[in-house]
Parts: structure tokens; C-alpha cells; sequence
């Protein structure tokens, strides 16, 4: 494997060699003892590395060669001492800090960008066999990838895992307090960009030809602090000290436009000129497969202007704002992930955003292909050479602008750049909710993009033809209900050379003193009786006496915004539709998007979602790991999951149990370690740790976890200890996610845990027999401590709403039972791991219409013990702040904010009785223990890897190439 932490010396020292004039370098290695001498004119330092190798000599070969690389490739294999010198080299010749002390944060730099030398070797021999082969590539665009930290992640899919520890023992600091320096990357939230990243890794794992593309956030979504007014929001800090995993590509740039007009050119074709222009510049992240060579890349575009847009004018008579407006106005698009879009002007950044990912690149996906086409471009087969990934409806804009630059830039007609355009594009749905399904203002689309603005008009025309082309005229009305529900433009008028398609009967006005009937249209004339002329215009009334007559007019409707569906647009522009979860796939089908499913059957399909096994088993739980890999005989189940199902032959057996669960409790005894660093209480590792991670939201049902922990606790309150410690099994209840800064019900959720806490964590009466923890600033790096050691995770959201999840794969994957409704893959790992393996509850997807509709018609009945416990959150319980707009949320039968839209009331008692079902069950730990086994057992299915295979083979037809 080519992992030369010389080699990167000597690399980085040929570099300096080649931008100067000094004489040779020469570099000589010996079958891993290497010696590396730099001689320069003038120069004070002379640079020596020696390992401690002692094998005999090998000839000296020339390293600047493609000769020498490879045999030098060949030849090194790496040890803790070369690796050690490697890291001293960088953190000496690397320098980001003062060269006095190699404390943590400089420890972690050096090594860092040791390991990331060994990926570069990877990373451009990849390439480069991509490049040679022409091979057709997928392109993953995401407006989130949450890879969390890089470090182990990167040395465990090299195999360097135990060098790297003894080499950093070497030089005075362990591997682990070395990592823990690494922040998480901040460049996603929730699950979209977790699976991006997941994704990502099987990609490189399984050598698939692949890029990602997304954005680079400065200042990611925000640092979650918790404090006693609850969630509080602060910029990330990820970046301040740099990324040494970033290379930044200062020769791959593209300009990407905003505002501006549409023209004609005296050619006959459109083109958009004039605006506001900004330049979105290259970084690359390498991202290396496991026991493989193949690296693929992370693309991320920052923005910028060119430097004469500075107005140095300005600057120098005083208006230092103005001077730098442009450059600011370019450098904000890539500062937050989800700015606020309440106001227009987040509404035009977060639109900015999409375009800026869509535009630039789809400009280097095309540079690409030319370049591989070596000028002789066929642009029929640019879609056997692209697939391009639309992560949820954020890059919808790849439709539109695709067919912009194919028309526009390239020349094509219409018919054939739409052609192009539906063969390359696909779209991974990942939401029911209408909210999650965006729309944009059309007006505001039409300023800011006006040229993507008259080709989704094209396109929603198209759309028309081929509905009417399908079902015909001779039903008006269905024909009518099928346009307005699939049309990309929403309250928008029909294209003219369709306007008298479904022309309306005139609108009638009743005179109250007679049986007339009058038009609607002031101007016109039209005969009461065949005798009489009615006269139009006031003037003709003049001198004449008439009647007074009222007419009733109906109140003006308000004029419905226009809007522009992205989802439909991705629907229409692609040539695959995929759901994450069986239930969410026939929930898109029969329900989302049922229209375009009867139109075009054959675009959708199902991708249940998966993640990696490298990060979420293998590196985060190297003790399950282990025991796994001793019990199978193998650590083939990395690779291949479903060795994993081998393990449901010894879930009775009682030594794999013990071992099972002192894996368990050690992950525990950390995490416990970690909350009382982190907030301060201590919890008992004998108590059941109870985990729910994930984003704060209604649908999601953090409100429904947190109410049963307070009957649970009001329960307590009115036994007496010793019926209290009979009755209840002790608890440990974590919480973690963020709520997004202005979703106000989601933050008061948030308060409400945090207030629960507090009053039950410091109540003498109950102790260890229940904790109430929120973790603040939940992310990937809190993940891989919390699920391990994860006893019961709560997947609880309203059935039919969770497209997929994929904690709950991971949680399952890392032996923890899970408790949750039929929602999402919850479905499947149910049907994986066995029923009697996970607790469910609650209604069930195909219910939940009728369910809202009882709650309507005012004939929902509460359950006594959920009026209690409102009743008690009221009563002060938990201190002074006031929830009746929280609780009032769950109460009412109709109208926003209230009749309790998620069911909390209605799943209550069933939730309620199954965590009864959960303690009797914790308490027969050998029973516990075997269900256990048997989630990770049949958490076999739900590997990204498998996911990709079926995304490779049905939706972007590219096969895996190996590196020699």
C-alpha cells in the first residue's frame, strides 16, 4: 500500500526544489529505511531522516520519476518509527504553530497531514486511472455532508490504526487524545448529510468511479449551547485553526451569475447577461475506501469575487463598507448552512446557495467531460459517461441550468439538450412533509435566475403536452386535476398555446330585486329579456328613473402566490425517482407524486438507506468489533455485512452474552465519563441508558419521549422508595439534537427537556433511579461515543412521516434495542431483527388520515394519564417558565399550532404501556442481552454499502475499477 510518510518528505522537498534554483535533491531509499538529503545553495538547515529499519541496502532510485514513485510505492511499508519521523518532519516543516512545544493541537496538525500524504499518493493514482480510462463517474450533490472527524476514520480504512498509536506513544502523546483534537467538520446537521457521507465512504470502499459536491460552510450551522433559557446558537469555529485534510484548488474555479437580463443575440438564441458575478473556487477533501487504494473526492465551492471588484476609491475616501461590498455580498453564500429564510433577503441566499453547488458543478462535471473527450466531444453519450445525484430537491437547479449551458453555451437545440438532461439527472426523495418539498417564489426566481426562470417554463410546457399526450381532452375536469396538481408552476397561467384548454363559463352576479341575471364583465351588454336592453354605463342612466338594486358581489379571493415546485421539477427533469425506506417509497408513489406515478411507472424505485460499518461499528466500537470478529471466525463482515446474520447462532450462548455485555458497560462507563464533563451530572453505568439523538422536530416526537419520562417521574413522586426501586428499572434518558434557530416550537422543546433535568437530576427522592441528560452540540463525534454504549434508542415519530432514519441502523448495528412505530426503516428492521426484538407502539401510517380527522370532527378522547401529565408540567413542576403554548399545542381540535397535528395525545398510552414492557424486559438481562445480539445480528441489511450497490447498478449504471 502507498503509505510513504519519506515519501511525503521527500515530495514536499522535490516541490521546493522545482519552484527554486538549488542543485539536486538526492533521495535514497533502502526497503523501508530511508534517507532523505536536501543540499541547497546558502542554506542553513540540512534535512536527515533515518528509521530505525535495519534491512540491506536496495539501489538508490530516482524519485521524481514515475519509475521511482512506483518503485518506492513498491518497496516502503510503513512502521511507527517512519511514521514517527514523518509527523515530527511536518510538524517542523508543516508549520501552523510556534515551533518551541509539539503539544495536542500541533501533534494532531503533524499527523494529519502525514496521513494525508499517504492518501494523496491514492488519491491522484485514482484520478488519474479515471481520467486514462474515460470510466462514466457518478456525482453526488448534496447541500450537506456530516462527515465528522477524519482522522481514525482515514488510518482505519489505511490499515495504520496500530502504527499510528505506537508512533504518537513514540513522541509522548496517545492516538486518542491526539483525535480528540480534530473538530467535526462543520458542513451538514442531520441525516441527508450523514448519508452523503456514508455514501462517500462505500463509494471509495467498494471503487466505484464517484465525486461529492457540496459547499464549504465557514461557519456550519451553529455551535449548540444549552443554558437556562434553553438552545442558544453560535457560529462554528471548525475552520480557525484550518483543515488539513483541504486541498484548495486555485486553478479549477468557474464564474456563476445572479440577476442580470435575458437577451437575443442576433444568432436568434438566448443569452443572460449583465448581474452580478461571483467566482466559486475548488477544495478537495480525499476520502479513502477501506482495504482498497481507490480515494475519491469531496468537492467543496467557496465564493469570492476577483479583486477588481474591490473599489479601492471607495476604500481610500472613507466608504470602507461600500468598498467591500461585492466581496462580501460573495463571500456570505458559503458562511451558514440553512441561513434564516423568513426574510427575502434569506430567501435570495439560500437560492444563492443552490445555484452557486448546481452551477459550478455541473461547469466542472462538463470541463471533464470535454477534457476525457479529448475535443472530439459526442454529447449523446455525455450520459454514459455522467450520472449526477440530486440529494433531496436543494440541487434541483442542475435541470435547468444543465439545459442552460447545453442550449446557451453548447449550442443544442431544445429537443436534444432535454434529452441529455432526463438521461443524466435522478433524484433521491427524502421527505413527505409538505414544508420539506420546496417551493420557491416565482417572481423571486425570475429576478435573481431570470434565464432558468423561461427554461422551467419551457419544461413545465413539455410537462403539459406529455399529460395531455397521455389522457387526452375528452375529461376536462380529471385532465384539469391532473395539470394543476403536476405543473412545476404553481399558480401560474397556462402557457398561452395552451389558455383555452380549460376556458371557464363566465361568472354569473345576482340582482337581489329581480330574477336577472347579469355578467361579470361591467362593459359588456347582455338583454334581461328578449324586449329589453340593459344599459352598461352609468351615463345612459341619466334623467331616467330606475330601480335601486344591490348586487351581491362574492368577496375577492386573495391572489395565491406563484410559486415553483422543485420537487415536481425534479420529478419531470430526471430519469429516476427514489425513496429511502420501503413505506416511504409507496408513500412517494401512492401519495407524494401519485400523479407522476401513473404517468411514468417506471422512474421510481426504492433505495432503503444504509451506513457504513467502518465508522459506525468497526473504528467507534472496536470492542464489539472484536468480539464479533471472534465469535464469526473473520472480519470478512466489515466488507460484507451479512456475516453479521452468523451471529444468531450464539445469541443464548453465555460466554459471548458476558462478553456482550462487558463491551456494553465499558462503552457506558465513557459515556458517563463524557455528560459529567459535558453538563455536570453524573449517571450510574448500571442504569439502562435510554438514547434519543437526532434533529429536534415535531414529527420526530422529542415531546413525546420527554412526557412519558415526566408521568414516569410523577409516578415515582407518589411511591415510596421502596416501591419506587420495585417498580421502575434505573434509567439514564439522553437527549441530543439541534433545533433549527427560528423553528420556535422545536426550541421549546428543547427548554422543556433542559428545565425537566434539572428538577429531576437534582431530586434527592429519586437519585440514580432516573437522569434526564440533553448533550449539547450533538454531532457525528457524540455519535460514535452515545450509540455504542446505547442500551434502547427511541424512533418514535408519527407513522407514515420519517422517510428512512438511519440512526436506527446504526444504534441496531451497535446492539441496542429499539422502541418506535412503523415508520421509515423502522419497518424493515423490525422485519430484520425479529418482533420480538423491538418494541413498538402507536398508530400505523395508513391510520393517521382518519386519525386527524376524528381530532377535527372534535371526537378524540384524550387519555386520562396524558391530561395528567399536562396538568403537571403546568403546575410549575419544573420551574417558572410558561408552557401553555407547548402543551396547548396538543390540545384543540383545529387551526395552526394546534390539535396536537404529530398524535403525541393519541400514541401516549400505547408508548406509555410499552416502556412497562421495556423495564420487564431490562430486568432479565440474559433475555436482554440475546436481543441484543440479534439487532446487531440483523442489522446486516442496512450497510451502505448494499445501498450503493443498487444505486450503481439500477440508477447510475458505473461499474467499480481497481487500482492495480
Amino acid at each position: 500500500m502507498a503509505t510513504s510518510s519519506c515519501y511525503a518528505a521527500m515530495a514536499a522537498l522535490s516541490h521546493r526544489h522545482r519552484c527554486s534554483n538549488s542543485r539536486p535533491i538526492d533521495f535514497i531509499c533502502r526497503n523501508g529505511s530511508c534517507k532523505l538529503f536536501l543540499t541547497r545553495r546558502r542554506m542553513r538547515r540540512s534535512f536527515y531522516v533515518k528509521s530505525v529499519s535495519s534491512e540491506p541496502k536496495q539501489k538508490v532510485i530516482d524519485p521524481i520519476t514515475e519509475e521511482g514513485i512506483h518503485s518506492y510505492q513498491s518497496s516502503f511499508t510503513p512502521d511507527a518509527a517512519s511514521i514517527a519521523s514523518s509527523i515530527k518532519y511536518h510538524s517542523e516543516f508543516t508549520p501552523l504553530f510556534s515551533p518551541e512545544h509539539f503539544e495536542l493541537p500541533k501533534a494532531f496538525f503533524a499527523t494529519a497531514q502525514s496521513v494525508r500524504d499517504a492518501l494523496i499518493i491514492n488519491w491522484n493514482a485514482t484520478y488519474d486511472l479515471y481520467e486514462k480510462m474515460n470510466v462514466k463517474q457518478a456525482y453526488y450533490l448534496s447541500m450537506e455532508f456530516l462527515q465528522g472527524r477524519a482522522l481514525l476514520n482515514s488510518i482505519g480504512n489505511l490499515e495504520l490504526t496500530g502504527e499510528y498509536a505506537e508512533a504518537l506513544e513514540k513522541l509522548g502523546h496517545t492516538l486518542e487524545s491526539v483525535a480528540s483534537q480534530e473538530p467535526d467538520a462543520a458542513l451538514g446537521n442531520g441525516g441527508l448529510g450523514r448519508l452523503a457521507s456514508c455514501f462517500l465512504d462505500s463509494l471509495a470502499t467498494l471503487n466505484y468511479p464517484a465525486w461529492g459536491y457540496g459547499l464549504r460552510y465557514k461557519y456550519g450551522l451553529f455551535k449548540q449551547l444549552i443554558t437556562k433559557d434553553g438552545q442558544e446558537e453560535v457560529a462554528e469555529n471548525w475552520l480557525e485553526m484550518g483543515n488539513p485534510w483541504e486541498i484548495v484548488r486555485n486553478d479549477v474555479s468557474y464564474p456563476v451569475k445572479f440577476y442580470g437580463k435575458v437577451v437575443t443575440g442576433s444568432d436568434g438564441k438566448r443569452r443572460w447577461i449583465g448581474g452580478e458575478d461571483i467566482v466559486a473556487v475548488a477544495c478537495d477533501v480525499p476520502i479513502p475506501g477501506y482495504k482498497t487504494k481507490t480515494t475519491i473526492n469531496l468537492r467543496l465551492w467557496s465564493t469570492k469575487v476577483s479583486s477588481e471588484q474591490f473599489d479601492l476609491y471607495a476604500f481610500n475616501t472613507g466608504e470602507h463598507t461600500k468598498a467591500c461590498e461585492a466581496q462580501a455580498n460573495a463571500e456570505k453564500i458559503c458562511y451558514i448552512l440553512y441561513p434564516g429564510d423568513e426574510s427575502t433577503e434569506g430567501k435570495i441566499l439560500r437560492l444563492k446557495q443552490q445555484y452557486t453547488l448546481c452551477s459550478a458543478s455541473l461547469q466542472d462535471i462538463i470541463a471533464r467531460f470535454e477534457r476525457r473527450s479529448g475535443g472530439n466531444e459526442i454529447w449523446e453519450e455525455f450520459p454514459e459517461k455522467v450520472a449526477v445525484q440530486m440529494n433531496d430537491t436543494h440541487p434541483t437547479l442542475c435541470i435547468p441550468e444543465l439545459m442552460r449551458i447545453l442550449m446557451d453555451l453548447k449550442g443544442m437545440s431544445w429537443e436534444k439538450a432535454w434529452s441529455i438532461t432526463q438521461r443524466t439527472v435522478a433524484y433521491t426523495n427524502h421527505t413527505v412533509l409538505p414544508e420539506a418539498l420546496e417551493k420557491w417564489s416565482y417572481e423571486l426566481m425570475q429576478k435573481l435566475l431570470p434565464r432558468h426562470v423561461e427554461i422551467i417554463e419551457m419544461i413545465d410546457e413539455q410537462l403539459i403536452q406529455d399529460i395531455i399526450s397521455e389522457y387526452g381532452t375528452s375529461d376536462p375536469e380529471m385532465l384539469e386535476k391532473k395539470v394543476n396538481a403536476m405543473r412545476i408552476l404553481e399558480n401560474v397561467d397556462l402557457p398561452a398555446s395552451f389558455a383555452d384548454l380549460f376556458a371557464k363559463p363566465e361568472e354569473i352576479l345576482i340582482h337581489e330585486t329581480s330574477d336577472e341575471v347579469v355578467p361579470a364583465h361591467e362593459d359588456e351588454v347582455v338583454p334581461a329579456h328578449e324586449d329589453e336592453v340593459v344599459p352598461a354605463h352609468e351615463d345612459e342612466l341619466e334623467g331616467k328613473e330606475t330601480q335601486e338594486e344591490k348586487v351581491i358581489k362574492p368577496e375577492p379571493a386573495p391572489i395565491p402566490p406563484k410559486m415553483v415546485r422543485m420537487a415536481n421539477l425534479c420529478v419531470v427533469g430526471g430519469h429516476a425517482v427514489n425513496g429511502v425506506a420501503e413505506i416511504h417509497s409507496e408513500i412517494v408513489k401512492n401519495e407524494v407524486f401519485i400523479d407522476f406515478f401513473q404517468l411514468w411507472p417506471e422512474k421510481f424505485q426504492n433505495k432503503t438507506n444504509g451506513v457504513t460499518p467502518r465508522r459506525w461499528i468497526q473504528f467507534c466500537n472496536p470492542d464489539l468489533s472484536t468480539i464479533i470478529t471472534k465469535w464469526i471466525a473473520t472480519e470478512g463482515w466489515v466488507l460484507n455485512t451479512e456475516k453479521l446474520a452468523e451471529l444468531r447462532k450464539f445469541a443464548d450462548n453465555e460466554d459471548i452474552q458476558m462478553e456482550w455485555r462487558a463491551a456494553k458497560r465499558s462503552n457506558k462507563i465513557k459515556v458517563a465519563s463524557f455528560l459529567k464533563e459535558k453538563t455536570g451530572y453524573s449517571v450510574s453505568p448500571d442504569a439502562m441508558f435510554d438514547i434519543q439523538v437526532k434533529r429536534i422536530h415535531e414529527y420526530k416526537r422529542q415531546l413525546l419521549n420527554i412526557l412519558g419520562i415526566v408521568y414516569r417521574y410523577k409516578k415515582m413522586k407518589e411511591m415510596t422508595a421502596a416501591e419506587r426501586k420495585e417498580k421502575f428499572v434505573p434509567r439514564v434518558c439522553i437527549f441530543g439534537g439541534k433545533a433549527f434557530s427560528t423553528y420556535v416550537q422545536a426550541k421549546r422543546i428543547v427548554k422543556f427537556i433542559t428545565d425537566v433535568g434539572a428538577t429531576i437530576n437534582h431530586d434527592p427522592d429519586i437519585g440514580d433511579l432516573l437522569k434526564v441528560v440533553f448533550v449539547p452540540d450533538y454531532n457525528v463525534s457524540v455519535a460514535e461515543l452515545l450509540i455504542p454504549a446505547s442500551e434502547l434508542s427511541q424512533h418514535i415519530s408519527t407513522a407514515g412521516m420519517e422517510a428512512s432514519g438511519t440512526s436506527n441502523m446504526k444504534f441496531a448495528m451497535n446492539g441496542c434495542v429499539l422502541i418506535g412505530t412503523l415508520d421509515g426503516a423502522n419497518v424493515e428492521i423490525r422485519q430484520e431483527v425479529g418482533e420480538d426484538n423491538f418494541f413498538l407502539f402507536g398508530a400505523q401510517a395508513h391510520e393517521i388520515a382518519a386519525l386527524r380527522k376524528e381530532r377535527a370532527e372534535g371526537k378524540f378522547i384524550p387519555d386520562e394519564r396524558f391530561e395528567e401529565v399536562k396538568e403537571f408540567v403546568r403546575s410549575g413542576a419544573f420551574g417558572p417558565y410558561n408552557y401553555d403554548e407547548l402543551m396547548g399545542s396538543l390540545e384543540g381540535n383545529e387551526g395552526f399550532g394546534c390539535a396536537d397535528y404529530f398524535l403525541v395525545g393519541k400514541d401516549f398510552p400505547s408508548y406509555i404501556e410499552c416502556q412497562e414492557k421495556v423495564d420487564h424486559a431490562y430486568r432479565d438481562q440474559k433475555r436482554w442481552t440475546k436481543m441484543s445480539i440479534l439487532n446487531t445480528a440483523g442489522s446486516y441489511k442496512f450497510s451502505s454499502d448494499r445501498t450503493i450497490h443498487e444505486y450503481a447498478k439500477d440508477i447510475w449504471s458505473i461499474k467499480p475499477i481497481e487500482l492495480p
